[in-house]
């Protein structure tokens, strides 16, 4: 079945604004490149700023269904190594050049309270899903733990642009082990 032309759209907006970022890819590119007139655009979306909430909500929700999908699966104990997985799955596939969220968090720092908001609360959201995983594994007496994977997997959010996938992921995968190696040490 074809696209429907707002999933089009968000599809074509999303690639580009990953690429391009969010202030140098105007309307016109995004309609031109999705093959849509402009008013089909705005029968969507009310502006150029609506249809950026709706990328990042889009491309949150799959993220967090990826997340979710992982640790559903994971054994009893190993939620934190799944969701982990599924951070550095995505990163291969969908972000070899950064997190689109952070992206957004700097260009509307000064130019989009809303969304500033709607992207940092996509961080917060990682970090309760985080949170969760931990405390499904018995983890949570480890004061911070979940913070500090959350740095570290931000960090690789990162570094994946700069290493490569391959060697930040490796990395990321290293420290992450061994902080959960020496918690659960602690705490057997």
């Amino acid at each position: 079945m074809p696209a429907s032309k707002r999933d089009q759209l968000l599809a074509t907006a999303e690639r580009l604004f990953y690429e391009q970022g969010f202030h140098a890819t105007g309307i016109d590119r995004i309609v031109a490149a999705a093959g849509v007139v402009r008013m089909t655009l705005y029968n969507h979306f009310a502006s150029k700023e609506a249809l950026v909430a709706a990328v990042l909500q889009a491309r949150h929700a799959r993220f967090i269904a990826s997340l979710e999908a992982a640790t559903a699966k994971a054994p009893p104990g190993h939620a934190t190594e799944a969701l982990v997985d599924a951070h550095g799955r995505w990163l291969e596939l969908h972000s070899r050049h950064g997190c689109i969220m952070a992206k957004a968090m700097g260009e509307f720092a000064e130019h989009s309270a809303e969304l500033h908001a709607l992207a940092a609360a996509a961080k917060a959201d990682l970090l309760a899903r985080i949170e969760a995983a931990v405390a499904r594994d018995g983890l949570d007496h480890e004061d911070g733990l979940a913070r500090r994977l959350f740095v570290v997997l931000e960090g690789s959010n990162t570094t994946v642009a700069l290493l490569g996938p391959q060697t930040a992921l490796s990395d990321t995968r290293g420290v992450i082990d061994a902080l959960l190696a020496a918690v659960r040490s602690r705490h057997p």
